[in-house]
């Protein structure tokens, strides 16, 4: 390890940690937060959800098996940088084609190893998620904290116009079932993830995919059955024109969101977002679904959330009947909006997965249920 080439990761309070280039060398500065997943790293890397962002590793060993073309959550991966603790130097996996390594230097990602990420974990558990920097070119450490305190945050940023994309395209229905009906659905692409679109063509839909600014009244040209906002990065209410949009359709055609589409399909409605101390992020996290009192493991990545008080003064309030639908059993904030009066529904998680268990896995097919016309307030 001693002819490994020394970087440095450093977190605008001043703390600042030596540790191994791993990836890209380079410097890259983003918000420093941390997923407790023990695997899926890829699909971690690939999700657009990311942007902006520098991934902590909670589980200590990454790259055992491999990268494979097959399970990329985007056409590329758009964080910020990458830590772990080790970077395994071997993987083993049959459908593997390149290493973690080398597929962060081919997409110019700078990450570092060899630090106690378990530390630094329990220091943004302590203090919340900040702003930081990986550097392997800049290693005074006054130099690397004045850079993370210069550097750009989350609140008041959007994200979703540097992953959306350029032009519509359209992903054919593949039903896992014969279905009497292919549904049309136009889905807002403000950084979907590719299994989510995997999950709605296996549920019967057709989904046309445009970029996240095109007008309401263009996705209604398009006379689309459903509507679905997707997940994405950022501060939701920063996404101004997105909100705009979605204002003008709820009440017109079914609705449903995932993640930053849930907090978007929230302030459409008035409601408010606030920013997580450390945010929600892995592969194991508890939901309580509040009409049956069932409990669901989940799969998330989010840094906000809707405010549970605004969404009290808003319900009945031109959306009709607004619930809180599920609570997140950690911290208990809001984790899904059932408005039975619009049609809409939204999840704060994430039910396709990729990585995470399938517990929610059946909220595809309460959207086409409720394209069907089938009763919105019991699925």
């Amino acid at each position: 390890m001693s002819n490994r080439k020394t970087a440095k990761l450093a977190l605008e309070d001043g703390t600042v940690f030596e540790g191994y280039l791993f990836g890209f060398n380079g410097e890259k500065t983003g918000e420093v937060v941390f997923n407790t997943s023990m695997t899926g790293y890829q699909e971690i890397l690939t999700d657009p959800s990311y942007a902006g962002q520098i991934i902590i590793m909670t589980y200590p060993h990454i790259g055992n098996y491999g990268i494979n073309s097959e399970d990329m959550e985007s056409v590329r991966p758009f964080v910020s940088g990458f830590v772990v603790r080790e970077n395994a130097q071997v993987y083993s996996n049959w459908r593997a084609d390149n290493s973690l390594e080398s597929f962060l230097i081919d997409n110019k990602i700078t990450g570092i190893e060899g630090i106690d990420t378990r530390m630094l974990v329990k220091h943004i558990r302590s203090q919340g998620a900040m702003k930081g920097i990986i550097s392997s070119l800049d290693l005074d450490d006054k130099s690397l904290v004045k850079k993370a305190q210069d550097s750009p945050g989350l609140i008041g940023r959007d994200l979703v116009k540097e992953v959306t994309t350029n032009k519509l395209y359209t992903i054919k229905a593949t039903p896992y079932c014969p279905l009497p009906t292919t549904y049309n659905v136009v889905a807002y692409d403000f950084g979907i993830k590719q299994n989510i679109l995997n999950c709605l063509s296996q549920a019967g839909c057709k989904v046309h995919v445009v970029p996240a600014d095109t007008s309401a009244k263009e996705v209604l040209a398009m006379k689309p059955n459903g509507v679905f906002l997707s997940n994405g990065p950022g501060d939701p209410a920063a996404v101004r024109y997105a909100i705009d949009n979605v204002a003008y359709l709820v009440g017109k055609v079914p609705i449903f969101g995932i993640c930053l589409g849930h907090q978007i399909l929230g302030l459409s409605l008035g409601a408010k977002t606030y920013k997580l101390k450390f945010g929600h992020r892995g592969g194991n996290q508890p939901v309580k679904r509040l009409e049956n009192g069932r409990i669901e493991i989940t799969s998330q990545n989010h840094g906000f959330a809707i405010s549970e008080e605004t969404l009290k003064e808003i319900s009945g309030n031109g959306a009709g009947n607004v619930e809180v639908s599920y609570l997140n059993l950690n911290d208990g904030t809001v984790e899904g909006l059932n408005c039975p009066d619009i049609k809409a529904f939204s999840v704060q998680y994430h039910p396709e997965a990729s990585p995470g268990p399938h517990d929610s896995r059946y909220l595809f097919d309460r959207f086409v249920k409720l394209m069907e016309g089938e009763e919105n307030s019991k699925f």
